[in-house]
């Protein structure tokens, strides 16, 4: 090989890094997530059984380093199914559509986007789904696999509500310990006796004139 001819390498397709997985984690539950969009971003998507086990398997391959993580929302869908049968009007055998909802419960999401420093690769992004969103909110906290996920899980937990097992500090990050509410979920309602800003201006101002404030 001349000097100065670089050398290529083969980086690993998101099928390849879940075989490898499923072959060397004992159990695991990975199935790849495609993303239909024209940037094809597929992911991984980890059971919460085998969130720990597979981030640390991770971690030993090389992705040493997580910028970021964030949640998203699935609400609830409600879909409108239509029946068809026929029966017998006035003597006369006619088809009949009976409408009825099927409510398809939804769920919350913490997504990880990953680098392999070293190898200089990424993101890859993993991806772990509760339950839904009332009851069975919990996942695995990969802070002890990657310190950076700290602060970052406490922000998803503060505005998607997720609880982190095993997470170091799980507590609100930006709203008050005793705030209820998540407000980036998806229906979440603005509460109407907030302390407006010191300058409103915009549907703000509008507001602020409606509780008679005198502000302008």
């Amino acid at each position: 090989m001349e000097t100065g001819e670089s050398v290529s390498q083969a980086v690993d397709s998101i099928e390849d890094i879940r075989e490898k997985i499923l072959k060397d984690v004992d159990g695991a539950d990975v199935s790849v997530f495609e993303n239909a969009s024209p940037c094809a971003q597929h992911s991984l998507l980890i059971s919460r059984a085998s969130g720990l086990s597979v981030a640390n398997y991770l971690k030993r391959s090389g992705w040493d380093y997580c910028s970021n993580a964030t949640g998203v929302d699935y609400p609830d869908k409600v879909e409108v199914v239509k029946d068809k049968k026929t029966d017998v009007v006035d003597g006369e055998e006619k088809e009949i559509v009976e409408e009825h909802e099927v409510v398809h419960p939804g769920n919350l999401e913490a997504v990880y986007h990953l680098y392999a420093v070293v190898k200089r690769e990424g993101p890859l992004v993993i991806r772990m789904k509760t339950g839904n969103r009332t009851d069975d909110i919990k996942l695995p906290s990969l802070t002890p696999v990657w310190r950076s996920c700290e602060l970052q899980e406490r922000e998803i937990y503060d505005l998607y509500g997720i609880d982190f097992e095993g997470h170091p500090d799980m507590r609100r990050l930006l709203m008050w310990e005793e705030f209820t509410e998540f407000p980036m979920r998806k229906d979440y309602v603005e509460p109407d006796d907030y302390e407006f800003e010191p300058t409103p201006h915009g549907e703000v101002l509008e507001r602020a004139a409606g509780y008679g404030t005198g502000r302008s």
